[in-house]
């Protein structure tokens, strides 16, 4: 579709400068926002027009931390119950994610990505794991991004919880990944360096990797402090605490991403901030997991960038928002925590993203148009001073009914219009999991 005119909604176009829109409309071409302006400028022929009466135009949303190879962990019964955030690794994930192959890479991430669509989610930055198919699984998440229409920020989990020769090939798959995604030039497909934590990762593989990242131009993408052990293990082992054992190995920096951060100290802030790395907070995952609430309201004070992921536990960024602010109240006073996480959901994650795609998270001419519709009648008087309360309290609580991302409509009316058959793929996905579930 050349060009698409969105007309007669309520158009919010997010940003540092949020603009709530009447009487306006959206004009997209070649995959960007064209213009947008008052509705009676626009008198041309156009090759599809979508009618948003009674609904609020908006960017899509953008998930810093997910990880798609969770996907056959649902229904999952045969983990032993975890008492601990060491137990839940060992007892369920580092036992999955050994059995994957590169096909179920690919309809692990297919999945969520066709529900993505559904929750009007229309950026993923992913962090794999599959230490037995390695090679090449990446390439197999690229292409059920690909399919789907959405952009995706993909990376390998390098550990040495494997042993050297598995490390060395997450090395190695990092590397050819990213060299492939650079040489693309694509506005879809990104990567970054994936590391799984300081506690699985020996000085000699965090070295390889730091040489190999910055010789590649790109930043990590880590765990950081999720679980007390995370700390106990560098101090313990490595005389540091460990933002300082990373930054220490160059591993931090304005194009990488500490994913949770729930136990920092003061002066592990600080580091962030100076660094300039940035977080991605997952309350939801942590609360799941029971290894406490990260204070985003101490981490956004002191200047730190922190974004909203959801860490494989749902592709509705509205669930993680509500889940964010929730366990920010409990874990301060109500007086606290609600602009946080809005903020973190509807501003950071577009600065993040930013930091490797191009023009996402905002309804600009020039930027990409990603672009949902949600039906909303606003009961109340909605403007940009009140825009979050809308979110939070409304909007969370509606449907979304289109999705478009690079100008392509992936779901319109609430029907899919991908490629895509969706029940061929849950049945196939269905297959392969019974067969993962039998080696488990």
């Amino acid at each position: 579709m050349k060009n698409i005119l969105i007309k007669n909604g309520i158009i919010v176009t997010l940003g540092a400068k949020n603009r709530v829109l009447t009487g306006c409309a959206l004009l997209i071409e070649d995959g960007l926002i064209k213009k947008i302006g008052p509705q009676k400028n626009f008198k041309g022929r156009y090759a599809k027009v979508i009618d948003a009466a009674g609904k609020v135009v908006m960017p899509g949303f953008i998930n810093t931390h997910m990880h798609f190879y969770s996907t056959f962990a649902r229904g999952l019964g045969k983990a032993a119950p975890s008492r601990n955030f060491t137990e839940i690794l060992n007892n369920l994930w580092w036992r999955l994610d050994k059995k994957l192959t590169n096909q179920d890479s690919y309809y692990s991430a297919v999945i969520p990505l066709i529900n993505a669509v559904r929750k009007g989610t229309t950026t993923l930055i992913d962090h794999h794991a599959s230490p037995f198919a390695i090679k090449g699984s990446l390439t197999a998440i690229e292409k059920a991004a690909r399919e789907t229409g959405l952009r995706a920020c993909l990376c390998y989990e390098v550990s040495d919880r494997d042993g050297g020769e598995l490390a060395r090939a997450g090395l190695e798959e990092n590397s050819e990944f990213i060299r492939r995604a650079a040489a693309s030039g694509d506005n879809s497909i990104k990567a970054l360096f994936g590391l799984h934590a300081s506690f699985t990762l020996t000085d000699g593989t965090l070295e390889e990797a730091a040489y190999r990242g910055h010789k590649l131009g790109v930043g990590f993408h880590i765990h950081t402090a999720e679980s007390q052990a995370d700390q106990l293990d560098a101090e313990s082992h490595h005389k540091l605490r460990v933002l300082a054992r990373l930054r220490g190995f160059g591993i931090l920096g304005k194009q990488s991403i500490a994913a949770h951060c729930v136990h920092v100290t003061d002066a592990e802030i600080d580091i962030l901030k100076e660094t300039g790395t940035a977080v991605a907070h997952n309350p939801q995952s942590n609360a799941n997991n029971s290894v406490g609430i990260a204070d985003i309201v101490k981490m956004m004070s002191r200047g730190v960038l922190v974004g909203l992921g959801t860490d494989a536990m749902t592709v509705n960024m509205f669930e993680e928002l509500r889940a964010a602010l929730w366990l920010q109240h409990l874990k301060h006073d109500p007086s606290q925590g609600f602009m946080e996480p809005v903020t973190a959901l509807t501003v950071n994650n577009a600065k993040i993203a930013n930091r490797y795609f191009k023009g996402l998270g905002e309804l600009k001419e020039g930027f990409a148009a990603d672009v949902i519709l949600m039906d909303y009648f606003p009961p109340t008087p909605m403007d940009a001073s009140n825009f979050a309360g809308h979110l939070v309290f409304g909007l969370s609580q509606s449907a979304v009914d289109t999705t478009i991302a690079a100008g392509r409509v992936l779901m319109e009316n609430k029907k899919l219009r991908l490629d895509i058959d969706e029940e061929e793929v849950s049945r196939k996905s269905a297959e392969l999991a019974k067969k993962l579930w039998s080696r488990f």
